[in-house]
């Protein structure tokens, strides 16, 4: 009898989450009305952010960041390669240059004592970067105090991909409130801890930057009378005052992540169990399973393994081959060919590779069942014997 397929994640919806957005497409907006600044104040209150910015995803809502600090032609971003094409492509849409921090060994996050040393280089060669984009990966905040002490020292922005982390917490407090950051964008993809289907959303404390980011998200046009050049032609009336995009999110995808919202703290509790369970269950098989930042409690949206480089391929295959939908997250950035057109190249970022070499993604998701965990680990256990 063949078995079921158990993906590495999904979304969990319900029916309150249907009929929120059915009472949607019933009523008189599907785009631009209520359910969109609903869905920002919910965000914001739960990560205690002035401000939020939702946009059509978390592509778009790094775009916008990136515009709202000024990021231009002679400027740089630095971000990991351990991360979705995203985090660094946000600074090629501005038309500035990429560079990589590698990450820790340990919480596969940007590492603060590589980032020292290549900020004091970039000090000295005139190359500093505009705006660093730490990535907290797997739903575990990066080091982001001994971050920030560095972006301050050296006069830098900061914007946390927080993609993987919300729900996440640093230091008790909720990632997204942008302590140690100017902006926080995270992800609304169906894999992610909440969705909208495709969404993204950016939240700041700043509301100069909040207005760059509404802006920069509807086409640049504005309604404001203090916005413009000159006072309006009449009610009717709007300007372009910028140059911006279509990145809005629709009324459907904000009743839905409303919906979600009420939920985020049952999602994260089981997430949180379910990875708490694997710790147990693989404890004695020969993995290096993933380590916890005792300042970070993480949202858990990965939980990824490693496995001697050697038997990586074959344990991959295997484990696909009997219908457990393992992935891996992330091919280094550096390592694309549009990155290496640029110059970049195997062995300049050592760790981040070394984690490619070896790392696998198994299944973890709110719907996941006890039962479907124990078939995931019995089955990598069979893997990792036979390997």
């Amino acid at each position: 009898m063949a078995m079921d397929f158990i993906p590495y994640g999904r979304q969990d919806i319900t029916e309150d989450d249907i009929a929120a957005v059915v009472a949607t497409l019933r009523s008189d907006y599907l785009t631009q009305g209520p359910q969109i600044p609903a869905f920002e104040a919910a965000i914001a209150t739960y990560t205690g952010a002035a401000h939020a910015v939702a946009v059509n995803s978390a592509t778009s809502a790094l775009h916008i960041a990136c515009m709202a600090l000024d990021l231009g032609a002679d400027d740089w971003l630095w971000t990991v390669p351990t991360t979705f094409v995203a985090s660094a492509n946000c600074a090629r849409y501005c038309g500035a240059q990429v560079d990589f921090v590698d990450i820790d060994p340990v919480t596969y996050t940007m590492c603060p004592v590589a980032l020292a040393a290549k900020l004091e280089l970039a000090k000295q060669t005139g190359k500093l970067p505009k705006i660093i984009v730490p990535v907290h990966l797997c739903g575990q905040s990066a080091d982001m105090s001994a971050i920030a002490r560095l972006a301050a020292q050296y006069g830098v922005k900061i914007i946390e991909d927080a993609s993987h982390a919300i729900g996440a917490d640093y230091k008790s407090q909720p990632i997204g409130d942008c302590r140690y950051s100017d902006i926080t964008v995270f992800s609304f993809h169906p894999v992610k801890i909440i969705t909208t289907c495709e969404g993204g959303l950016a939240t700041t404390q700043d509301p100069a930057l909040a207005r760059k980011m509404v802006l920069a998200r509807s086409h640049g046009i504005t309604r404001e009378p203090a916005e413009m050049t000159h006072a309006p032609d009449g009610p009717w009336y709007y300007q372009q005052v910028s140059l911006g995009y279509n990145y809005r999110m629709t009324e459907i995808q904000a009743a839905l992540g409303v919906s979600q919202m009420n939920r985020l703290a049952a999602f994260i509790a089981r997430r949180r169990g379910l990875a708490a369970r694997y710790h147990d269950l693989l404890s004695d098989l020969p993995l290096q399973l993933p380590t916890q930042n005792p300042e970070s409690a993480s949202s858990w949206h990965l939980y990824v393994v490693r496995v001697p480089a050697a038997k990586h391929a074959a344990v991959f295959d295997a484990m696909r081959s009997a219908q457990i939908g393992v992935n891996l997250h992330y091919i280094p950035v550096h390592l694309q060919p549009h990155y290496r057109d640029m110059g970049f190249t195997d062995g300049q970022f050592p760790q981040a590779e070394a984690y490619y070499a070896e790392a696998i993604s198994i299944p973890l998701y709110v719907g996941l069942s006890d039962a479907d965990q124990d078939r995931v680990v019995q089955t990598l256990a069979k893997v990792l014997d036979a390997a």
